[in-house]
C-alpha cells in the first residue's frame, strides 16, 4: 500500500516505469511546463487566465534501425509542447480532465507513441497545486483516433514556395520581396539553385549529385547572409516546425531529397524542376519562380514574376 501511495503522487515518469511491465519502452517528456489560460467551471474563473502546469511522458515504440543522430527519426520533443498548444487554443473548456484527454489523443497521433501520461495542476486556485493525471494508450481511443489523424491531416500547413534566382538574391529590392511574401496568410519556404560559379566535376554520378546537392545549400546559406529572417532547414520536422510558427525558411535540399522513397526524377542542376518536386511533396499551395523561367511541369500551381515585377 506504501508504495501504492507514493505511485500515486510521483512524477508521470515513475509512473511510467513502475507499470512497463516486461517490454519496457523508450520514453520522451515534457517537465514543468507552465502556461497561462482561461479554463475552469466557477464564475470566478472565467475572464481571467491562471497558470496551469503541464508534465507529459510519452512511451514510444523503439526504432528498428539505428537513430544516426537524425531528427526526423524519432519523436519530437516539440510535437508534445506543440499538442498542449493546439488544445489550449482550439476552445476554453471547463474541465482538466477534457483538457488531459485532449492532449493525450494528439499526442497518440503520432506513429511512434504507445502510451502517453498527462499531468495538469492548476497553480493559482489554492495554497498548493490542484490537478489530474491519466494515462491513455492507442485502444482508448479506437475509430476515433483515425478521424482525428484525418484532421490533422487536412489542416496540416500548405506553404508558398518561392524559388528566387541568384539575381533575385543579388538584387537590392530582395528584402522588400520577402516583405510582401510574408504578408500573406500562408507560410513561406525559399528554393534556390547553385551559385554562380564553377562546381567540381567527378565524372560519376552520384558523386555529383551529392555535390550538386551541397552547392544549393552553400547558396542557401549565402541566402541566409543577404537577410536575417532566413533560416537555412534541412528536415521535414524543422520545416513543419517552422511552418507552423511563422519561421522563413530557406531549403537545403540534401537530406530530404536523399532521403525520399519517391525522389526528384530531375537533377539538382535543374533547380527550378528540384524547387517543383519540393512545392508537390510539400503539398504548397502554390510556386512562385523569381528570375527564372518556370518548370515544364509541377503538381501545385506556378506563378511567375521578373525581377521588375513587384507583385509577389
Amino acid at each position: 500500500m506504501a508504495d501504492e501511495i507514493r505511485l500515486a503522487f510521483s512524477h508521470p515518469s515513475e509512473r511510467a516505469i513502475a507499470t512497463a511491465g516486461e517490454a519496457p519502452r523508450d520514453r520522451i517528456m515534457v517537465r514543468d511546463l507552465v502556461l497561462e489560460a482561461e479554463i475552469g467551471a466557477f464564475q470566478a474563473e472565467r475572464g481571467t487566465t491562471q497558470r496551469l502546469r503541464f508534465d507529459v511522458v510519452v512511451e514510444v515504440a523503439p526504432l528498428t534501425s539505428p537513430v544516426e543522430d537524425d531528427v526526423d527519426r524519432i519523436l519530437s520533443y516539440d510535437r508534445l509542447s506543440e499538442a498542449i498548444a493546439h488544445e489550449l487554443a482550439a476552445e476554453r473548456l471547463n474541465l482538466l480532465e477534457t483538457l488531459a484527454e485532449r492532449v493525450a489523443e494528439r499526442i497518440l497521433l503520432e506513429p511512434q507513441a504507445m502510451r502517453a501520461f498527462v499531468r495538469i495542476e492548476k497553480l493559482d486556485r489554492g495554497p498548493g497545486a490542484l490537478g489530474v493525471e491519466i494515462v491513455r494508450t492507442r485502444r482508448d481511443f479506437g475509430d476515433h483516433l483515425a478521424a482525428l489523424a484525418d484532421e490533422a491531416a487536412r489542416t496540416r500547413p500548405h506553404p508558398r514556395v518561392a524559388y528566387l534566382s541568384n539575381d533575385a538574391i543579388a538584387d537590392p529590392r530582395l528584402g522588400a520581396w520577402i516583405d510582401a511574401l510574408l504578408s500573406g496568410d500562408a507560410p513561406v519556404v525559399l528554393c534556390v539553385g547553385a551559385p554562380d560559379l564553377p562546381a567540381p566535376q567527378t565524372g560519376h554520378k552520384m558523386t555529383q549529385r551529392r555535390i550538386d546537392l551541397l552547392a544549393i545549400e552553400q547558396n542557401g546559406w549565402c541566402l541566409a547572409a543577404r537577410d536575417a529572417r532566413c533560416k537555412v532547414v534541412a528536415t521535414r520536422t524543422e520545416l513543419d516546425w517552422a511552418m507552423r510558427n511563422g519561421q522563413l525558411c530557406v531549403w537545403a535540399p540534401s537530406k530530404i531529397v536523399l532521403d525520399a522513397t519517391e525522389g526528384p526524377q530531375v537533377q539538382p542542376r535543374d533547380a527550378v524542376a528540384l524547387a517543383a518536386w519540393f512545392a508537390g511533396a510539400m503539398e504548397a499551395r502554390e510556386l512562385l519562380v523569381v528570375g527564372a523561367t518556370p518548370p515544364a511541369s509541377a503538381r501545385v500551381p506556378v506563378r511567375a514574376a521578373t525581377l521588375d515585377d513587384a507583385a509577389l
